[in-house]
């Protein structure tokens, strides 16, 4: 089921590009870096690449920060998967940090908590999409960065 999921959103290309990132950055566990390296062996330009993963990406971030206004650890613990205790954990670490700390929504495992907890305590939701953009941003280009540098290491 995910290797034809992944096959269809390499076939749309760019719009591909830009729904897995949409999804990895949201609630639905995916990795939107596998397809970003396939579409660039396929060819595509990393500029367009990277820019329509990181909008989708940071699209799907802001929507883990709009569930955490919303202030329902209830549906946070459900629909995110993410725990109370972990939610506790990363608000105390992020009290007094504020928006800034959405460039590190972009890390594995904790990204998508510090986007909630962002939520739940009210940041300046403007600044969060800019912090959380340049971070989605930073990933993406070091990512094909990676990708391109090893495709050109194997092929010579």
């Amino acid at each position: 089921m995910i290797e034809q999921l992944m096959q269809i959103l390499q076939d749309w290309g760019y719009a591909g590009a830009f729904v897995a990132a949409l999804l990895a950055g949201s609630i639905v566990p995916f990795s939107s870096e596998i397809v970003l390296a396939a579409l660039l062996q396929a060819g595509l330009s990393p500029v367009w690449l990277i820019i329509w993963t990181t909008a989708g990406n940071t699209l799907g971030g802001m929507t883990c920060y709009w569930i955490g206004t919303l202030g329902k650890m209830e549906w946070i613990t459900k629909y995110l998967k993410v725990s109370e205790d972990k939610v506790d954990r990363m608000h105390c670490f992020l009290q007094g940090r504020g928006a800034s700390m959405a460039i590190f929504s972009c890390l594995p495992y904790i990204g998508e908590t510090i986007a909630i907890c962002l939520g739940l305590m009210r940041s300046n939701w403007a600044a969060t999409a800019v912090f959380m953009l340049i971070g989605k941003l930073l990933r993406y280009i070091i990512v094909a960065a990676i990708t391109i540098g090893a495709s050109k290491a194997i092929t010579g």
